[in-house]
């Protein structure tokens, strides 16, 4: 991935307020040749201590990915007050933009 797309995925992230999420996709199309997977890719690159809300972002079917910090994914959104349907998903009032 080129810098500056890796930069415009980091901008966009840093963006989402508290409270809200946003997808893969729509992070994508908010920038130059950027895919769901590219922007995944950026956030598990994300060095440690780094302070950007990657948690706020989640599948398109408004589900939290399957990985490694999902439970803490899961946490950080409840503290914000983002609660989840018994299918696990965020409800889509509280998608951005």
């Amino acid at each position: 991935m080129n810098a500056a797309l890796k930069e415009q995925i980091l901008t966009v992230l840093a963006e989402i307020p508290p409270g809200r999420v946003t997808t893969y996709g729509r992070i994508a199309a908010m920038t130059e040749g950027g895919t769901p997977r590219l922007v995944a890719r950026a956030l598990r690159e994300l060095p440690s201590g780094h302070g950007l809300p990657w948690f706020r972002v989640i599948t398109a079917s408004r589900k939290l990915a399957d990985h490694p910090g999902a439970d803490e994914q899961r946490r950080r959104l409840i503290g914000e007050g983002v609660a989840f349907d018994a299918r696990g998903r965020v409800a889509p009032e509280r998608l951005w933009p």
